[in-house]
């Protein structure tokens, strides 16, 4: 969920980058509105706050966005949450509970489109474990949401699938544990990152990975950690080809996206916040 003063012009500036961003819908209630980028199995989210009055009420409620959106957004905006999705929200609460995580229940969501209206169960932390995180169950099947969102299809950069969330942390070790509570996982390796210069460990789900970096050196995780604080800063998103993601923004007057090399060997290049509402995206893939 990346967060965006105007949502028109946070459209506009990722489908410069190559991102199929359509338009979603609204969230009664909430005072939000957002839209939408579906990958192959997950979705790049952009959020933005429609009605402020609608949004203060709502705010630190059930089922919010959590509280202060408005000054996440007033800050530079970016991405929020990291959204992991559940086939068994109310279990996974449970468990969550168990561990004593503080987790809110599981509350059922609507929002209106194209005169559908799809439904999920969200969840989100509490005070005592303050992590970027959001939990989804989707009750309206993907396919549906696909179908009712009209121009939903393959995005000019390549984009296939989220391939990792970095989040910036104070303490890695200490965070991780924390992580590894929350998320009922081990706790995995940690190693040294060479893109965004960090000491970091990757929690896997599949093709995608949630990833807790400390820097070590000047680089995208210190800038975000000097400029935000600790939080979600960066989504890696794997291509079918970084050479034709490239040249899509350089022909939609993109300034050329930093290139690296990750501790795997792979080039990867990246799009900094200014540019990507608040965000790095990143791109891997072949040329």
């Amino acid at each position: 969920m990346i967060c965006v003063p105007d949502l028109e012009r946070g459209v506009e500036q990722y489908r410069r980058m190559g991102f199929n961003v359509q338009p979603g819908g609204v969230h009664p209630g909430k005072g939000t509105h957002n839209a939408i980028a579906f990958n192959d199995e997950d979705y790049l989210e952009l959020l933005a706050i429609r009605d402020p009055a609608e949004e203060r009420t709502a705010s630190g409620g059930a089922g919010s966005w959590g509280s202060d959106l408005p000054g996440f957004i007033a800050a530079g905006g970016g991405i929020r949450y990291a959204i992991l999705q559940s086939d068994d929200l109310a279990a996974d609460v449970a468990a969550m509970r168990g561990r004593g995580v503080d987790v809110s229940d599981a509350v059922e969501g609507r929002r209106a489109q194209g005169g559908q209206e799809f439904r999920w169960k969200a969840a989100r932390l509490g005070p005592k474990n303050p992590l970027p995180l959001f939990f989804i169950q989707h009750l309206t099947p993907m396919a549906e949401r696909r179908k009712h969102t009209p121009g939903a299809g393959p995005h000019p950069n390549g984009v296939r699938f989220l391939e990792r969330v970095y989040i910036v942390v104070q303490d890695l070790e200490a965070s991780v544990a924390m992580y590894a509570r929350v998320l009922g996982a081990s706790q995995p390796r940690m190693y040294k990152g060479t893109v965004i210069m960090s000491h970091m460990a990757v929690f896997q789900f599949g093709s995608a990975g949630l990833t807790i970096a400390h820097p070590y050196a000047p680089g995208p995780a210190s800038e975000a950690l000097e400029r935000r604080g600790p939080g979600a800063f960066q989504a890696l998103f794997r291509t079918t080809g970084m050479g034709a993601a490239a040249r899509w923004m350089q022909e939609h007057g993109m300034p050329p996206p930093v290139r690296g090399v990750r501790d795997t060997g792979e080039h990867a290049m990246l799009v900094a916040p200014g540019e990507a509402c608040g965000a790095y995206i990143g791109f891997v893939g072949p040329e």
